[in-house]
């Protein structure tokens, strides 16, 4: 099913060479007509801080792993658990205090459960990428209390791409790097005319182990090994999907299927990996330019079947599942004098279960049903915007007949969400925004009911089913400035939690059946190794608690154009793109720091554009993390220089992207702070050493 190389390239090339068969502009993405996250009302301008990546912005940072696709944007970093697996951290906040979309509806997989559990979403399947910093419960749920990355892919194409004759048109990439030894092919290609369109894609990407500035060890089938490699850090990634959509006067309905398969190694034991494998069925549709009470409606549906199972040395050891069904509907209402806004109503389920040696949560049923109103008020000096989620939360235990210390209950919850923000002009050129939210997350299935072994942390965890709502205040200002090609914006923030739901040591162990007290860990060297042996054996136990915290952050970014005529029109330019960021995060019960926040970070590049040609040169700093828990590992800071070089062609009637990039050009030994590795595997998995990655990207 999957491409090879030489074949995609020859589909390519018979494509191209056909002219008269495909009519339409080439483009550098078939996206059209797609609303910013967040942005229901197709505002100019944003009040929540937005960032986006798409075309060849994207395809140069994009790494093997959501997380690393994303690390150093704008007040973003990343759980690396290794090269295979994390997630995006928003402004200090992980797990699912972040809302990971696709195509504005849930996804459904068991990233949020573990750092070892990968997102099930692979990023050459993107199209882009638009994150919103700060809290977006109002429209997409308490999970979005940090943030919300949403992935946009065509799949289901929201816009005509072609007039009556009909055409072809579409986009392949070739891809391979020299730390991880990576082999990269996805092809993608939409056909149809004004009437339907239809879309089909592929990607196949498959790694070695990854290469490292520090030679470490590596014992798998009762051998140690030395190596500048980390140990278990291979990949095979697979996946496609097929879509259409069918046009008519007023709006649109869409339908697509979608199958994405990764076996990966864990990095945290050298002979435990995972086999994961993700389908989805969406089905959406939009009615536009109707009269009355509602000017559109849009609805979006999905079901969604996860699965992975962990193997130890090839055997089995446990197996996770999640199924889920998300449903959305939301209507665009009729002006009310300046007043325009959308109502809308959601609705997520999802069935999770965990066997085997690493269950450490119980089987569960959730699910969430939510109102929510978001209102905008159009004035001479800017805009206010306001509104309100009602939800209803019920989370049921149902315990595992094979573990029988799980509770067995159902806990429901009802979180409000209230925001509200304003946008200023104050110049032509200057404009301040303000926001304020109520947020409200209902805890999650493990954060109630875990009760068992978890290797990942390296700790026996325990949920607590008492919990209440997780309630949080955000308060947030900022200030942009634009002028031709220079940008600048600053955000200050503020989040206070009254009971924010920390995983926290309780000072006492158990071993892996649960059993507590002042356990000898001597049989685990140091103590703290948590090594397939050593976990068999004992573990510190955590325990989820509710504190108080405080996040408070800054983030700066800006363009300056050096060179060229100040505007983005010119062909020769020279552009200096600079950003900063910083969180502190506290748990105020006790004045200590929260672990893995990320520290202070800037970074700068050079970009030199002239005719087809574009090359970028530039730093990213990360400051010593020294605020840490007690007893918590300091990391040290690091910079790491990169360098990137493109150039467009055209061939015959295809848009054709050369690319080369050297990554941690000096090979710097460097760790990172926000991952649970450095704390649990201290040393066993660095951040990757100098990599030099060469693609094409070609668009027909």
């Amino acid at each position: 099913m999957f491409l090879r190389s030489s074949s995609t390239i020859a589909l390519i090339l018979y494509v191209s060479s056909n002219g008269s068969a495909f009519a339409q502009t080439i483009t550098e993405t078939t996206l059209q007509e797609v609303v910013v996250t967040g942005n229901l009302l197709n505002a100019n301008d944003l009040i929540t801080p937005t960032t986006q990546y798409s075309g060849t912005q994207l395809k140069l940072r994009t790494q093997t792993t959501l997380g690393e696709t994303l690390n150093t944007a704008l007040g973003v970093s990343s759980s690396y658990f290794g090269p295979n697996a994390s997630r995006p951290i928003i402004r200090g906040l992980d797990g699912d205090h972040i809302k990971i979309l696709n195509n504005d509806g849930a996804t459904v997989d068991a990233s949020g459960l573990s750092y070892d559990h990968a997102v099930a979403i692979d990023p050459s399947s993107i199209e882009r990428v638009d994150i919103l910093r700060g809290p977006a419960a109002l429209l997409y749920g308490g999970n979005a209390m940090g943030g919300v990355v949403n992935l946009i892919d065509n799949r289901i194409p929201r816009a005509a791409l072609f007039d009556a004759q009909g055409g072809i048109t579409g986009k392949a990439d070739l891809q391979a790097s020299s730390a991880n030894q990576e082999k990269n092919a996805a092809f993608s290609m939409e056909s149809g005319n004004d009437k339907y369109t239809v879309h089909a894609d592929v990607f196949n990407r498959s790694t070695k182990d990854l290469t490292v500035p520090v030679v470490l060890p590596c014992t798998q089938e009762n051998m140690t090994t030395h190596a500048k490699r980390i140990c278990n850090s291979a990949s095979d990634i697979k996946g496609g999907a097929l879509g259409g959509t069918v046009f008519f006067d007023k709006g649109y309905l869409g339908a697509s299927s979608s199958t994405y398969r990764n076996t990966y190694g864990t990095v945290a034991e050298d002979e435990v990996t995972i086999n994961m494998r993700s389908k989805q069925h969406a089905i959406e549709g939009e009615v536009k330019g109707l009269t009355g009470k509602f000017q559109s409606i849009k609805g979006q549906f999905s079901a969604s079947n996860y699965a992975h199972t962990e193997l130890d040395a090839g055997i089995a050891a446990t197996t996770f599942k999640n199924k889920g069904i998300h449903f959305r509907l939301e209507s665009r209402h009729a002006k009310l004098g300046l007043l325009e806004g959308v109502i809308g109503l959601q609705t997520e389920y999802t069935r999770f279960s965990a066997d085997g040696a690493e269950a450490f949560a119980p089987h569960s049923k959730t699910r969430h049903t939510a109102l929510f109103a978001y209102e905008e008020l159009g004035l001479p000096w800017g805009r206010i915007s306001f509104g309100g989620r009602l939800e209803s939360a019920s989370i049921n235990s149902l315990g595992n007949s094979d573990i029988p210390r799980f509770f067995v209950g159902e806990r429901k919850f009802t979180p409000k969400n209230y925001a509200i923000g304003t946008v200023v002009n104050l110049t032509p050129t200057w404009q301040a925004t303000s926001n304020v939210s109520w947020n409200q997350r209902a805890p999650k299935d493990y954060e109630l009911y875990a009760n068992g072994p978890h290797a990942a942390t390296g700790a026996y965890e325990v949920g607590n089913p008492l919990f209440g709502v997780e309630k949080s205040i955000n308060l947030e200002a900022g200030l942009q400035w634009k002028k031709g090609a220079n940008r600048f914006n600053l955000n200050a923030f503020t989040n206070r939690f009254n009971n924010y739901i920390a995983l926290e040591s309780t000072g006492i162990n158990r071993d892996s059946d649960g059993n507590g007290g002042l356990i000898s860990v001597s049989d685990c060297g140091d103590g703290h190794s948590v090594q397939s042996g050593c976990l068999a054996e004992v573990l510190p136990e955590f325990s989820y608690r509710p504190v108080k915290a405080r996040f408070t952050g800054l983030e700066i970014g800006g363009t300056v154009r050096l060179l060229g005529a100040n505007t983005t029109t010119k062909t020769s330019a020279l552009d200096l793109e600079l950003r900063g960021d910083l969180v502190h995060a506290k748990n105020l019960n006790t004045g200590t720091y929260l672990a893995r926040i990320t520290p202070a970070r800037v970074g700068a590049v050079l970009v030199w554009t002239q005719g087809a040609w574009t090359s970028r040169v530039g730093f990213d700093h990360t400051a010593q993390q020294n605020r840490v828990p007690v007893q918590q590992n300091i990391t040290a800071g690091y910079t790491l220089w990169n360098a990137a070089v493109t150039y467009r062609m055209k061939a015959s009637r295809s848009n054709v992207l050369w690319f080369a990039k050297l990554e941690n050009i000096g090979d710097k030994l460097a760790y990172s702070p926000t991952s649970i590795l450095t704390q649990t595997a201290l040393g066993k998995a660095p951040i990757p050493g100098r990599n030099i990655k060469l693609g094409i990207q070609m668009y027909f």
